[in-house]
């Protein structure tokens, strides 16, 4: 078991965090870190450094996914996984992500200098693809790795300017050699900023996540008429944009429905022919909900497609919606979540139990590995903007959690 006296470096921590931030840094202090461009190529290339300068062995796997090991006593023992992503948002912050990351290389240095040998193995874990920004599916390296989705599949996957996954990774040299699978793992832990406000509310300085939350996400097209805006009175009309419009209010009044707990957006807006005197004829948008309770989301799963094209056809539209993935609540695994309660303990830090709201790679890693997440406030619950912010003791707590409880799960007696 660690001893308090076993400190992570908060300094260092804090540097590489905002050295890491130099690349793809916006003028307004966040960050543009796309997935499996040139910017996101010379994140790796500085992370893939860092981790060899302590020995560490990088490998890469067949969708970008980097495992950075460092050997236990045992070669027989099962390795024990940290880690997050380095990909960000168009428009993301600083720490999303690149927190869990970073964390893990400082635990790796930390037990590096202070040559402490654990009984099992630690890999330390870039997913590829976690934000789903560029290809418009998220947590895509972890979800092929864990077997939700074919790498066929995936590589098929294209941007906005046709650019597959498959060239991307080909473009930046990240397509491994390692097949994208699971392989035997003792444990998984993942260091991530709330992206919401309740730590920082109720002034805890850990969160103990006992699991995520069920989502279920929604490409909508909704096809009416595109018309003169002159000349068409409101007999004649076929509005897909006003369609769209009450669609996107009856999200909104499902998820309030629901209470606090509820969760329905609409993220992503594309209006055609997008011209200021044509009627708009064809509207492209997201649509996704998100509840704690597997019951709520199968139930809105079930009865959602139908009442919305009831909606949009008594606006003269038709609406196609295609369900793109159904996340169940994805419980964490009893034991290592009280690593994490018994580290947070042991070091004084206020906390509490919270279900993530947010997809995380750790809710597919935990389909085949035990796994537990621990959280650090973020100032106002700000995540996805430039300007989220966390403070840097914040970030030495939550990766002095992250040491404890990796070390205490890496020498476990078996």
């Amino acid at each position: 078991m660690s001893g308090t006296n076993q400190r992570i470096d908060a300094q260092r921590l804090w540097d590489s965090l905002m050295a890491m931030a130099e690349i793809g840094a916006t003028p307004k202090g966040g960050v543009k870190r796309l997935t499996l461009t040139e910017v996101d190529k010379a994140g790796r290339q500085r992370f893939s450094e860092w981790c060899q300068a302590v020995g560490l062995t990088v490998r890469v796997d067949a969708i970008g996914n980097m495992f950075a090991r460092r050997e236990g006593r045992d070669p027989a023992r099962k390795p024990v996984l940290l880690g997050s992503h380095l990909d960000s948002q168009p428009s993301g912050g600083k720490f999303d992500g690149a927190l869990g990351v970073i964390a893990g290389l400082e635990v790796m240095r930390t037990l590096h200098g202070l040559n402490i040998q654990t009984e099992a193995p630690i890999e330390l874990v870039n997913w590829t693809d976690e934000e789903g920004s560029r290809f418009g599916h998220s947590l895509m390296g972890s979800g092929a790795w864990a077997g939700i989705y074919t790498l066929e599949k995936v590589y098929g996957l294209a941007d906005v300017e046709g650019v597959t996954v498959g060239e991307a990774l080909e473009a930046i040299g990240y397509k491994g050699e390692h097949p994208a699978r699971p392989f035997p793992a003792d444990a998984y832990f993942e260091l991530h900023i709330e992206q919401g406000p309740i730590l920082e509310r109720e002034s805890k300085q850990i969160g103990i996540v006992t699991g995520a939350q069920a989502q279920v996400w929604y490409d909508a097209v909704i096809t009416g008429q595109d018309a003169h805006a002159g000349t068409t009175p409101p007999s004649a009309r076929r509005d897909a944009l006003l369609a769209a419009a009450r669609l996107i209010e009856r999200v909104d009044a499902l998820m309030r429905e629901r209470g606090e707990d509820g969760r329905g957006t609409v993220g992503q807006l594309h209006v055609l022919p997008n011209s200021r005197n044509v009627i708009p004829g064809e509207v492209r948008f997201s649509i996704e909900f998100r509840h704690p309770d597997n019951a709520v989301i199968e139930h809105l799963a079930g009865s959602f497609p139908a009442e919305a094209a009831a909606l949009v056809a008594t606006n003269g539209c038709a609406l196609e919606l295609t369900e793109l993935f159904r996340i169940p609540m994805q419980p964490f695994d009893a034991g290592c979540v009280e690593l994490v309660r018994q580290g947070a303990a042991r070091l004084g830090y206020s906390a509490r139990e919270i279900v993530s709201g947010a997809g995380h790679d750790a809710v597919y890693v935990a389909r085949s590995v035990p796994t537990a997440m621990i959280f650090t406030p973020c100032k106002d619950g700000l995540s996805h903007n430039e300007a989220e912010s966390i403070l840097p003791e914040e970030a030495a707590a939550g990766c002095q959690v992250l040491f404890e409880a990796v070390l205490a799960r890496a020498n476990r007696t078996l």
